[in-house]
């Protein structure tokens, strides 16, 4: 899947509501916040979702759509929710609407698509901003082509990352008369994001208004908005997760102690479904469910509605010294917890409540000590206070271990051996001249994968994408409007699968017909970036961004590029896309490749409105047996767990190097002999030898 983009972890959305009253129920009590309990008031219950069975995949054009347009026209939303702005209680002149749920999810449930409703837009980044007479929405280089086709006259089209575009703060800064005020959702930003905002709209004196008890969207949204979703959580099994649920706590509580920290509050759903060994269903593709999850030295509780626990998920946490509890902050505070918060990832609403219960706190112990001496036994300090640091889980997670890496390479090869299948099906549906679609395809994909071990679901919506539609780097083929897939034209997949023992991503642009020479060169250009990346050795500690030019320069030769990252994280049975890691050109993530990280390996090339090239593997980080250690520093490389043939046809032989050709002729042999094994005679097994005979350079 093309790269995600690691912007700073900004606009997550908001809290859970109730079903019945649709008010905001993450509600501020002077120094509390009751969080995802089952704790109920007159008026309602929290984190109340809806409950649902089993795993299911449905093809595309079969699939629930995302109820994200009403009756409501984009001008009718617009003027409903500048009505707000003068409310009593609000009083602002512009409002943020952003794209993530609470818990800074890339991939989210339909009732927190909040920016896609407002907006119209319905890619997975952006971020819209109303104010009383304009609007704007800031999207990356993946999604440009599709925001031009989805949004209304009435919304100014912001190509973040283009050469002069200003940022959403900037922008507010310019539209906006100085001493204006800015809302926000505290629910809906990372602490870090939120006080970046502050800082920069402060330069023309705008004022940055948290409205903790309503969210501007949901008012207008009212009852066509989609209900809270509650899917069963299962566990996962540890054959696959490699380590139990206590010995994660364990290195989890030594972390803590080293920082001198007595608690951590979990917030990312992928870490605290890889902490507990536990998997959900509750968003589409990935495989977490909404909870939070607060670790101690002596303990654990998870925050999550107990229906949704089944009564072995409940054994399992029961054994690992996990609670099911409801949980007010503030008691933490009154503890003298030292809470570890990583403030880019958790909300700002949890971090300046618990702030502000700490400081009133210390308020009444001072009133209680005129002294002033607060200090504990070995002069440390006895009141509550938080501990500022990135989630010690994150990188734990990221850095795979055995029987993760087994369950991945598995995985990958009954994943391969479908889309042989599917390979040779569709080549012989096109050769017969059978009129298919981008959206039939897909399907006929997700039939053949389906039939695999251990199956659940696609890792995301798969990006069939023919011709022009190809240039359209995240697109996602609809019924009623996608493009016939035929011999004229490139086309490109962009598919995923989730299986019980890994997370599976892939890309291969193949041509039925006669491509063009600029097609061929084009194709080469990107496979010679590919085998780059495939090849590289880097000293330890390198972080991603370093490489990112290997796989760009045989483009950047020629004047051409691409606009996404060149590799992303990826989950062993979790989210397709995942941190810290990154092979990007963005060189602000700092975080360096380890070995056991898996990461993708996709360049590509798009031109708009024409045709769209990508080739991505999956690939883990190993050691490098190199011949020397300068400075007694270690070397590393990658391993491939992605086996499925390259369309020799697109090579443009006279491009590659000799060594360059035996590498894709070594890939091909690999990919027969590992994928030919789980593919009985027939047309199969046949196209997977016809495709990966070995090409001679003349």
């Amino acid at each position: 899947m093309a790269s995600m983009h690691y912007y700073p972890k900004t606009l997550s959305s908001s809290p859970y509501y109730s079903s019945n009253t649709r008010r905001r129920c993450f509600h501020l009590f002077s120094f509390s916040i009751p969080f995802l309990a089952k704790l109920k008031t007159s008026q309602q219950t929290l984190f109340i979702v809806r409950n649902c069975t089993g795993v299911t995949a449905q093809p595309s054009s079969s699939e629930k759509k995302p109820r994200l347009v009403d009756t409501k026209k984009p001008e009718e939303k617009l003027r409903a929710i500048r009505e707000l702005f003068s409310k009593p209680g609000i009083g602002i002149d512009a409002y943020i609407v952003p794209s993530q749920d609470a818990h800074q999810s890339e991939f989210i449930a339909e009732c927190f698509m909040r920016r896609a409703y407002i907006s119209g837009f319905t890619g997975s980044s952006g971020t819209a901003v109303v104010t009383k007479d304009k609007a704007a929405l800031w999207t990356d280089g993946r999604y440009f082509l599709q925001a031009e086709k989805q949004l209304s006259p009435s919304w100014i089209l912001m190509r973040a990352g283009n050469y002069g575009v200003p940022t959403t703060s900037e922008w507010l800064n310019d539209v906006l008369a100085p001493g204006c005020r800015v809302g926000i959702d505290p629910f809906l930003f990372s602490s870090d994001a939120a006080d970046e905002l502050k800082g920069e709209i402060s330069k023309k004196d705008h004022e940055l208004v948290y409205l903790h008890n309503v969210n501007l969207v949901d008012e207008i949204w009212k009852e066509s908005r989609p209900k809270p979703p509650m899917e069963p959580v299962r566990l996962h099994d540890l054959k696959y997760a490699g380590v139990d649920v206590s010995s994660k706590l364990s290195s989890l509580r030594s972390k803590l102690f080293e920082v001198g920290s007595s608690a951590i509050v979990v917030s990312m759903l992928d870490e605290i479904a890889w902490l507990l060994n536990l998997r959900g269903n509750d968003i589409p593709h990935s495989p977490v469910m909404y909870a939070y999850l607060i670790v101690e030295t002596a303990g654990a509780k998870l925050f999550i509605d107990n229906s949704k626990v089944t009564p072995e998920v409940m054994t399992h946490l029961k054994d690992s010294g996990v609670e099911l509890r409801p949980f007010i902050i503030f008691r933490l505070a009154a503890k003298g917890v030292q809470l570890w918060l990583d403030t880019s990832s958790v909300n700002a609403a949890i971090v300046n409540t618990y702030r502000s219960a700490c400081d009133k706190y210390l308020a009444k112990l001072l009133s209680k000590n005129k002294s002033g001496a607060l200090e504990g036994p070995n002069g440390r300090i006895a009141h509550p206070s938080a501990v500022y640091r990135i989630s010690p889980i994150s990188m734990a997670k990221a850095v795979k271990n055995k029987a993760e890496l087994e369950g991945m390479q598995s995985s990958h090869l009954r994943d391969a051996a479908a889309l042989s299948q599917f390979w040779a099906w569709l080549e012989e549906e096109i050769h017969e001249n059978v009129v298919l679609t981008e959206v039939e395809v897909a399907d006929k994909l997700l039939e053949f994968r389906a039939k695999q071990y251990g199956f659940l679901d696609t890792s995301f919506d798969t990006i069939s994408g023919s011709g022009a539609n190809g240039a359209i780097i995240h697109y996602k083929p609809e019924p009623e409007s996608c493009s016939v897939v035929n011999d004229k034209k490139l086309f490109l997949l962009d598919s995923g699968a989730q299986y019980v023992d890994g997370t599976t991503d892939v890309t291969r642009t193949v041509h039925f017909g006669e491509p063009t020479s600029w097609q061929k060169e084009c194709f080469t250009r990107v496979l010679q970036g590919h085998i780059a990346l495939d090849q590289a050795v880097f000293p330890e500690n390198t972080p991603g961004f370093v490489l990112d030019a290997f796989a760009r320069s045989f483009l950047w030769k020629i004047g051409l590029d691409y606009r996404h990252g060149t590799g992303h994280g990826v989950g062993a049975g979790l989210n397709v896309h995942e941190g810290p890691q990154s092979i990007s050109f963005r060189f602000g993530n700092m975080t360096p490749l380890q070995k056991g990280m898996v990461v993708s390996n996709e360049p590509g090339y798009y031109e708009d409105h024409s045709f769209g090239i990508r080739i991505e593997n999956l690939l883990f980080v190993k050691e490098a047996n190199t011949p020397n250690r300068y400075g007694g520093i270690g070397y590393l490389g990658f391993e491939k767990l992605t086996y499925v043939p390259i369309q020799s046809k697109l090579v443009d032989l006279s491009l590659l190097s000799t060594a360059e050709v035996d590498w894709l002729n070594e890939y091909h042999s690999q990919v027969w002999e590992k994928v030919s094994p789980l593919l009985e005679e027939g047309s199969p097994r046949q196209w997977l030898w016809n495709n990966t005979r070995p090409l001679v350079k003349q």
